[in-house]
């Protein structure tokens, strides 16, 4: 079987050798061996014979070239990392024993095995917490009551009591004891949630437009593509091992912008109005690569064209050549970023004409009518769907965290004035479609009822937050404590009437996208007298779409207590000094130098001060 994917005579051996001792191993303990389980003996495992031939997808022939490229690095004389050595001698998909015994005892996973339960959706987060969270799979940010109703039953069960809505348009599940491991995976299933691969190094959910389907705007609705390329990760291993996470996102131009160009792999639909023989006019995807905000670095057009029934084939051919490519050596050059920086754009394109199987087609971006300026304001508020007499509602979730009961509530209003859906936005917040106008009030209610609102005007609407230190090792501060303690500070003595957006994040990862806020916030700890308190650095003027661009630093080392002051004077002097009422805050930023502002900002804190640059 690994012959056919161009093992040597000597890599066939060893990788012989290595599953006669694996299932020596697993023989010992009483297990099957993996040979067994196919019907085949460990020769047969890694050599192709009529046997394994009839073995659809065979774990070690679907995963040969993950094997292949950590060989090929091993043989330049370099040193796998921990985690590829992990993935090397364990297949975390047949861990569900040892799982299940450690779930028992209430044990954590030691070791790298904590690296491989994320394969699973679980996370031992210590010690922030010591605990477990889950992290889940829903292609497009779509789910429904049913489930969500169910998410709300596990948390109150096994976990904290409260669900967050990630940066992807996903939800996680914390503060899950040990013991409750084996029920959470269990019970996600039961609900028809898969959390295969939902972390470690694999495809992350697929994102696509909140709106698809039920936008008057779009160019196309994305939702079969997301649920295609969700379900051939699920059913292809190949797209798991992969050298570091990888993300994928499906734009079709509708209002609400999906963040397309911050994926290793962005599909943004455009109308090709005047075509030829080979591109006749209609809707195609544009093929964006490399964007990961968190390097700074956006995705780039590709110049490649594709057919919307090419995108998934495109992706596997894509991922397969990062498997090949991406550095197994040093987790932090592994994302396909330094493949691109390595290769340049039309060289690993080159390298992964050899899995696309054709050419890719090559398309001028002029002679393409991009999408709508995306309304940076769409995710909050009541908007007209494409559906005569439906709307949509966007619901303020501050810093994208819900209790049970508002899991609940969010649930039965869906189901009680709308089809039951429930979209999950990048910005940590949601939309209930599929609701007439006649029952737009009482949702309004409701949703105020729970704690909840749907005004656009809101601080709160605007504001992203990472898990922060309440529930990540690595985050400096308490990212979601500390945005709501902004959002009360500015919501009493700053009025905005126009869209604004304040990202925080805990740690360099940016999981809160800090750079692509209008303010960005970047936890640090900063020196106070002899103590060390919680701070950040502060960011202005990033963007996304039209308005692309990466926040720039204004102030180092500006402590948490006094974040709320800065940005009160800050956001003032826009309202005073903005050309016009429609003037956005990403406009002001820009035109002003570092320096400006700054001196804009006196009288500030001294304590705020400390080391402005």
């Amino acid at each position: 079987m690994i012959a056919d994917a161009g093992f040597s005579e000597e890599q066939q051996q060893y990788l012989q050798g290595f599953v006669a001792g694996s299932d020596a191993a697993r023989a010992a303990r009483g297990l099957p061996t993996f040979a067994a389980t196919l019907g085949l003996s460990a020769a047969e495992a890694v050599r192709p014979s009529e046997a394994a031939k009839a073995v659809p997808g065979g774990y070690y022939a679907a995963d040969a070239i993950h094997v292949a490229a950590q060989d090929r690095q091993l043989a330049e004389g370099k040193k796998l990392t921990p985690e590829e050595n992990a993935k090397r001698t364990k297949n975390p998909f047949e861990m569900w024993d040892e799982m299940r015994a450690n779930a028992e005892a209430g044990r954590f996973p030691r070791g790298t095995d904590m690296f491989l339960y994320k394969y699973h959706g679980l996370f031992h987060v210590a010690p922030a917490q010591d605990s477990f969270m889950t992290r889940l799979r829903f292609h497009g940010g779509l789910t429904n009551a049913y489930q969500l109703r169910g998410v709300a039953d596990i948390a109150e069960q096994f976990g904290g009591g409260y669900a967050d809505i990630t940066t992807r348009a996903n939800l996680q599940v914390r503060e899950i004891p040990a013991r409750h491991a084996i029920d959470v995976v269990t019970s996600l299933i039961d609900l028809g949630i898969i959390n295969r691969g939902a972390g470690a190094d694999n495809i992350r959910n697929v994102t696509g437009s909140p709106t698809a389907g039920i936008d008057p705007d779009e160019l196309i609705d994305t939702r079969p593509l997301t649920k295609a390329m969700h379900h051939h990760i699920l059913q292809h291993s190949e797209m798991y091992g992969l050298p570091r996470k990888f993300n994928i996102a499906f734009d079709g131009g509708g209002t609400i912008s999906a963040l397309a160009d911050t994926n290793d792999i962005g599909f943004t639909a455009v109308r090709v109005a005047e075509g030829d023989a080979e591109v006749p006019a209609g809707v195609y995807f544009r093929l964006e690569l490399g964007g990961i905000s968190g390097h700074k670095d956006f995705a780039r057009d590709t110049g490649v064209l594709l057919r919307p029934e090419e995108c998934i084939p495109a992706a596997a051919a894509l991922v397969r050549a990062f498997s090949e490519l991406g550095d197994r050596t040093d987790r932090k050059k592994a994302r396909l970023k330094y493949v691109l920086d390595r290769l340049g754009f039309d060289g690993f394109l080159a390298a992964a004409e050899k899995y696309h199987g054709k050419p890719w087609r090559r398309f001028a971006l002029d002679r393409c009518t991009t999408r709508r300026t995306a309304d940076r304001a769409a995710h909050i508020g009541v908007y007209p769907q494409k559906q005569a007499g439906l709307f949509y509602v966007g619901v303020v979730l501050p810093v994208g965290r819900m209790r049970v009961d508002q899991l609940r509530g969010i649930a039965a209003i869906a189901e009680r004035h709308g089809s039951g859906t429930i979209r999950l936005t990048v910005w940590q917040n949601l939309l209930i479609s599929d609701v007439s106008e006649a029952r737009l009030d009482e949702v309004k209610q409701e949703l105020e009822a729970l704690g909840l609102h749907w005004s656009a005007t809101n601080i709160r609407a605007g504001l992203v937050a990472c898990t922060g230190n309440g529930g990540c090792k690595f985050a400096a501060s308490n990212t979601k404590r500390h945005a709501m303690q902004i959002a009360e500070y500015l919501e009493t003595r700053v009025q905005i009437d126009q869209p604004l957006n304040i990202h925080l994040t805990g740690c360099h990862h940016s999981c809160a996208q800090h750079y692509l806020g209008d303010i960005g916030l970047l936890a640090t700890k900063v020196s106070v007298g002899e103590e060390m308190v919680e701070g950040y650095h502060v960011y202005l003027g990033g963007g996304y779409g039209e308005r692309q661009a990466i926040g720039r630093e204004l102030m180092r080392n500006v402590t948490h207590n006094t974040v709320p002051q800065v940005l009160e004077r800050l956001l003032s002097d826009y309202l005073e000094r903005r050309h016009d009422d429609e003037e956005s805050f990403f406009d002001y930023s820009r035109r002003y130098t570092t320096e400006e502002l700054l001196q804009r900002l006196q009288p500030t804190p001294v304590s705020a001060m400390e080391g402005a640059v």
